[in-house]
């Protein structure tokens, strides 16, 4: 059978899947807190189906992963690892709709943060515990973690990774092999996280929030575990933690592997992106808080100062965590912050959106059609870090963005005319495609997803994979020419 590769490695990652369930069920036992059986019937039923696909498309030989089967393992890894990852959430809270849990998952494993349920402090930890830690596991890619394993099991990884790996990783192995890179880039994610555990521990959190609070910041997702997000606390040092360690896990983690291989900062200063994200985060948060100031949104202007850099960094990395109601503020400044969630996360990291480097490439592409049109002769080519960017590369940015915009209007569209004012559909969409978290009018910070219909929410839930895999990934597997020999 042509794609029993992909069954193949698809029953791996379903069944790796099943046993990271062993960790909240491990959490659970500890703390009795009544939820141990959602999670013995979520893994049985989670490794019978892996394991029952693996052995069943194993007895057609261990034919290589082509490209092709690469972009179809990938789609399909994020479009049904969801379904399992809700059924802890679907056996455990009565009354949650199979709609819903998907989308709680969902937005779990793609990082995103969008929630419909309410009540978080009241829930058994343990499944706080596995919101959280889908949001670690997805942070970097449930798939890169697969790819350090599978090549053991005689399945190769390195068309995998490309699929799933965007930005300057799909040109060059960091290491000579690909599973070597994998487990790299793990060795920097968890290295990042314990530290983030251990600050907001310093912070006078307790160690379970920290620990949580720390899969959501690493894995940029934005999943509290207080109905209040990060301002239950109302500690300006957890706000700086949180803030830092985003900033963190929105550059490329490849340069973070280069650095500690390297034991020196130079690969920081060679990365063409952060100048733009560090220049980029620093205009947006001296203009919004005068801005904010000029409207006396704020008294103090420290206060300003404290809420703007929060929400600015929050959710234009993509974290999504919230410590006040930003919807109270001028229009223009909840755009603002939503609109820097679009493009502001480095490729290579955690966040999403169109990333830095795109948005780069856009900017220099318009500046040089600028120039051309008054000095029709002269030579002007595109260059990022030195290196002149191939009219290719070019073309493709230009067609990924002309996609994206494509998208969210389609979709925004469809969600108005399934009944929502315009303001919340185009947040929606916005907030999921770019794996945001919260966005305004009825899914803003003070409230959550909970008020959409079934239909919306699942658009909402295709948005959000779509955004995880940056578009192509899925876009490709949907296409007629995918599917003809």
């Amino acid at each position: 059978m042509r794609f029993l590769p992909v069954f193949r490695a698809l029953g791996v990652i379903i069944s790796i899947f099943g046993i990271a369930m062993l960790a909240p069920l491990g959490v659970s036992i500890s703390f009795n807190d009544g939820a141990q059986t959602a999670y013995d019937e979520a893994i049985a039923i989670t490794l019978f189906c892996g394991l029952l696909l693996w052995l069943g498309a194993s007895r057609g030989g261990t034919a290589e992963l082509r490209v092709r089967d690469g972009f179809l393992l990938v789609a399909l890894t994020w479009t049904i690892l969801p379904f399992f990852g809700a059924l802890p959430l679907l056996i455990h809270l009565p009354g949650l709709s199979f709609t819903d849990a998907y989308f709680e998952a969902t937005s779990g494993l793609t990082a995103t943060g969008s929630t419909l349920l309410s009540g978080l402090d009241h829930l058994p930890i343990s499944i706080n515990f596995w919101r959280t830690f889908m949001h670690w596991l997805g942070g970097l890619g449930v798939i890169v973690l697969a790819v350090a394993i599978l090549p053991l099991l005689g399945i190769g990884g390195r068309q995998l990774f490309k699929a799933e790996v965007p930005g300057p990783m799909k040109e060059s192995s960091l290491t000579p092999r690909i599973a070597e890179t994998a487990r790299g880039l793990w060795v920097v994610y968890i290295i990042l996280t314990i530290a983030c555990a251990l600050a907001f521990i310093a912070a006078d959190m307790e160690k379970w929030d920290a620990l949580m609070h720390a899969f959501s910041v690493m894995g940029l997702g934005g999943f509290s575990t207080k109905d209040a997000s990060l301002g239950h606390f109302n500690s300006l040092s957890i706000e700086l933690i949180a803030m830092g360690f985003a900033l963190l896990s929105g550059i490329n983690y490849a340069t973070h592997f280069l650095a500690l291989h390297q034991r020196s900062p130079r690969p920081y200063l060679r990365d063409a992106e952060i100048p733009f994200y560090l220049g980029v985060m620093a205009l947006s948060i001296v203009g919004l808080t005068a801005y904010l100031m000029v409207f006396d949104v704020y008294e103090s202007v420290w206060t300003a100062l404290r809420y703007v850099a929060f929400h600015c960094i929050s959710l234009a990395t993509s974290l999504g965590f919230a410590t006040t109601d930003y919807a109270a503020w001028p229009m223009f400044g909840q755009l603002w912050i939503l609109f820097l969630g679009s493009f502001y996360a480095c490729s290579g990291s955690t966040g999403g959106g169109i990333k830095m480097m795109r948005a780069i490439i856009l900017y220099k592409q318009v500046n040089r059609e600028i120039l051309r049109a008054m000095h029709p002769r002269a030579v002007h080519p595109v260059r990022l870090g030195g290196s002149v960017v191939p009219d290719g590369v070019l073309h493709a940015v230009l067609a990924f963005s002309f996609i994206y915009m494509a998208i969210i209007v389609s979709l925004t569209l469809l969600m108005s005319a399934s009944g929502l004012d315009i303001v919340t559909a185009f947040s929606a969409i916005v907030a999921t495609l770019n794996n945001t978290g919260p966005g305004l009018g009825e899914v803003g910070p003070a409230s959550n997803f909970s008020s959409l219909t079934d239909f919306q929410t699942w658009v909402c839930s295709f948005a959000m994979v779509l955004g995880r895999l940056e578009l192509f990934t899925l876009l490709v597997v949907l296409s007629p020419a995918f599917w003809r020999k």
